[in-house]
């Protein structure tokens, strides 16, 4: 059986909301929003995942409820460290190819996580190629495919991959040592970017990507080589140096992928690429960039399946997703997402939506472009050659009775505004603007020429955001520190809710392990600010106050800051002061 539900296919018995009720997960009402979005959607989708989807569950929740309706044990993989002896137990191929991976030995019994643990066609085959009884365990997918991606897929044998790529590329492509990559023809250029040896570089450097869990790639050309990067959890890292003959066809071939013009190698081009790896859907955003010794590549990975979509998955802390879960149930009013490029924003959004989205609704996007496909939720791009700009789809989405809106970026007056008096008239809205913290953004919409009255009378929270690293679980460690090297470094302390007490406080850090490629960290958590817009606010607002006023009395009407909101989840164990440091201090 290969249907990712054929566990689920065979299940007796069935798993159905009231467990979920029983074990404290979710209420009754909400299993009945859950119910009426389950039917909203056709009714094939198991409720189970209709609650996820909602972000009422996490899958880990899903996945240990379903293993206790079956009887099967169930094993959570993160921070597991499965013994290197008992993983060779059962081939990469294997492994990969049910889902499974063997944990434990005693005696004669092999224990293995696995996807589908009622599968009796996966649990007869592992017998028979290792010669045990299996004892099966059910684990979250996600976590069975990191421990396969870090188990079989280790960096020497990315080098051994590359090593013979290269060795290929030497014997098989036929490059004249004397022209420049200028002189190439377009002819040349694409013969270059469809030799073999090209092609599998080429995918490689993708798939690689994908196993790190990069948001982006970046193939740097330089003097001497070509430099490969990937930025993970959002930092750079260095995966491989390749030499300058690579270049063009490398360059060539993500070209000919994208359908860009090969031959134009003087002006940046954009475009992008969809594809099946592994069995899920990705579209890599590709942009070209001329710079002195080449062209660079940079690619942004979406991996359309693997949103993580919920509120309670955004590492809000519980004062502020009270408050956000009680702006979602507003009938009219703007809701904005503030924070830099990569800070998280149209997750959030997302999010939000998935939030409101009870199947009672209709629910418009306008989007540039749309990153990610959620059901019952009407989305549209943005198309500016055809007319198509945020201000135009917008007034259009005006005519289409809509309940709730959401505008991907308010990036001048005339969207601003038109957003705006939407929400004056009965409509939900939501947005992102580019602003530092959360009483810069009507600041900016007033620099934006947006009459103060339409923000005043609008808004209705501003919620700042940025996403820092998670400390690895593998590896995490803790340690003393002194109370005062938090308060040198301008960390609030005193002003944290729950913070320790005493001369010495107990942090965490991540010592570097495998599991993280000795980094230290593993994923990224959101860290937030979120103003509420008060009567004094909206006064201030009104008179064109400067930011610095607006902060002080969203602090005094108990708005937590970005450093206090890291502070927490430094002191929680969650993140290390060198990280807060690095995102909110730089």
């Amino acid at each position: 059986m290969n249907t990712k539900d054929s566990a689920e296919n065979l299940r007796v018995p069935m798993l159905t909301g009231d467990v979920f009720i029983s074990e404290g997960l979710i209420s009754e009402d909400q299993l009945q929003l859950a119910e009426a979005k389950q039917m909203e959607l056709g009714g094939q989708d198991p409720i189970a995942r209709v609650l996820v989807s909602m972000g009422l569950i996490s899958e880990r929740d899903r996945v240990r409820c379903l293993g206790k309706v079956w009887g099967i044990p169930f094993l959570d993989l993160q921070g597991f460290d499965v013994p290197k002896d008992i993983v060779q137990l059962v081939s990469p191929q294997v492994a990969k190819r049910f889902k499974a991976i063997p944990i434990q030995l005693q005696d004669t019994k092999l224990s293995v996580a696995m996807v589908n643990p009622l599968d009796i066609f996966i649990i007869d085959e592992l017998r028979l190629t290792t010669g045990f009884e299996i004892e099966p365990y059910i684990a979250v997918e996600e976590d069975i495919q990191a421990v396969l991606n870090t188990t079989y897929l280790s960096d020497s044998t990315v080098s051994n991959q590359l090593e013979g790529v290269m060795r290929d590329f030497d014997a098989d492509v036929k490059l004249e040592s004397h022209k420049e990559e200028e002189e190439l023809s377009e002819a040349e250029l694409r013969e270059l970017g469809e030799d073999a040896p090209v092609i599998r570089l080429a995918n490689l450097i993708v798939t690689q990507a994908i196993t790190d869990k990069a948001s982006d790639i970046h193939l740097e050309p330089g003097k001497t080589g070509l430099r490969v990067r990937y930025r993970v959890d959002g930092v750079m890292v260095d995966v491989m140096e390749l030499p300058k003959k690579i270049v063009a066809p490398l360059v060539s071939r993500f070209k000919i992928m994208s359908e860009m013009d090969i031959a134009e190698k003087r002006a940046p081009q954009d475009n992008r690429i969809s594809a099946t790896i592994g069995g899920k859907e990705f579209d890599f955003r590709v942009s070209t960039l001329p710079l002195v010794h080449g062209e660079k590549i940079v690619m942004r990975v979406l991996d359309k399946g693997g949103i993580s979509v919920g509120l309670n998955k955004l590492g809000f802390l519980p004062h502020n997703q009270s408050i956000i879960e009680d702006m979602c149930q507003r009938s009219y009013g703007i809701i904005l997402v503030t924070g830099p490029t990569g800070s998280g924003k149209s997750t959030t959004l997302y999010s939000i939506l998935n939030q409101v989205s009870t199947g009672t609704q209709n629910i418009i996007t306008i989007e540039d472009p749309v990153e990610y496909e959620l059901p019952g939720i009407n989305q549209c791009q943005v198309n500016k050659r055809a007319g198509m700009t945020f201000a135009a789809g917008l007034r259009a989405m005006l005519r289409q009775d809509p309940d709730v809106i959401m505008v991907g970026e308010m990036r001048d007056n005339e969207t601003a505004t038109i957003a705006m008096e939407a929400a004056l008239t009965g409509h939900l809205v939501l947005s992102t603007l580019h602003t530092n913290d959360a009483p810069s953004a009507p600041t900016r919409l007033i620099d934006m020429e947006v009459e103060p009255f339409l923000i005043s009378s609008s808004l209705v929270c501003v919620l700042a955001q940025r996403l820092m690293r998670v400390i690895c679980p593998s590896c995490k460690e803790s340690y003393a520190a002194p109370r005062e090297s938090l308060i040198r470094y301008g960390l609030p302390v005193d002003d944290v809710v729950g913070a320790q007490t005493g001369g010495e406080l107990t942090l965490f850090k991540g010592a570097g392990c495998d599991k993280c490629r000795g980094m230290g960290y593993k994923g990224r958590t959101g860290v937030h600010e979120l103003m509420v817009l008060s009567d004094e606010i909206r006064d201030v607002i009104l008179h064109r106050s400067p930011a610095h006023i607006l902060r002080q009395l969203a602090q005094k009407n108990g708005m937590k800051t970005l450093q206090e909101d890291g502070l927490a989840k430094v002191l929680a164990g969650t993140t290390t002061v060198d990280e807060v440091l690095r995102v909110l201090y730089s």
